[in-house]
């Protein structure tokens, strides 16, 4: 009976130590992601960071539970407006739908923007979710993170969006940047300790 009770608690203890741990192909695939986030500061000559400033990036764990699976709603008669950035000009944007989701149960929902200025033929299919979220300001950069789509990641009306993804503009890192500002549709009444985390370096003022 002792030994039926032991055999019980253990694999009890094993399940719960199995609970909020990630696939580790989705850690990989994650891992991989960051790097090639990370190269890009290298070969952009726009960068804001330079090769030793990138120990400063960090990122939370891989989490699967902050991957989610939307329903996405179009909104093909949105009017173009000019979205706010933090070096005071403004960008066109116009709403192109709006992905409804859960976390932990609750239901809350991010606008999906496209760019009306970039008309280059390899950026005619990129869409663009500046949000916000509760961890701003204390474990992420206090402006905001961001999210990058395609339209082809829409199907049959449903995306995933993976806030492990997410990453910061690049006002987190240096002034002298137009960084959108998220509309306050997008401002999440929730933390979302998922994607990059706030510069742990010093921010350049040049």
């Amino acid at each position: 009976m002792k030994k039926a009770m032991l055999l019980i608690l253990s694999w009890g203890m094993f399940l719960c130590c199995l609970q909020g741990q990630s696939d580790p192909l989705f850690v990989k695939k994650i891992q991989q992601h960051r790097k090639a986030y990370l190269n890009d500061f290298k070969k952009n000559p726009a960068s804001p960071l330079g090769k030793k400033e990138l120990k400063n990036v960090q990122f939370f764990a891989p989490d699967e539970q902050y991957m989610v699976l939307c329903q996405f709603s179009p909104t093909p008669d949105a009017e173009p407006f000019e979205m706010p950035t933090y070096s005071g000009v403004t960008k066109p944007y116009v709403q192109y739908g709006i992905a409804k989701f859960s976390l932990a149960g609750v239901d809350y929902q991010l606008s999906i923007y496209r760019s009306v200025s970039n008309t280059l033929p390899q950026y005619r299919d990129y869409l663009f979710v500046p949000f916000k979220d509760l961890s701003n300001g204390e474990y992420t950069y206090g402006g905001g993170r961001y999210l990058d789509l395609r339209i082809k990641d829409i199907v049959d009306k449903k995306l995933t969006l993976d806030f492990n993804k997410a990453y910061n503009p690049y006002c987190a890192y240096s002034d002298g940047y137009s960084c959108p500002i998220p509309p306050e549709e997008n401002h999440l009444k929730v933390s979302i300790p998922a994607g990059e985390k706030v510069f742990m370096g010093k921010k350049k003022h040049p």
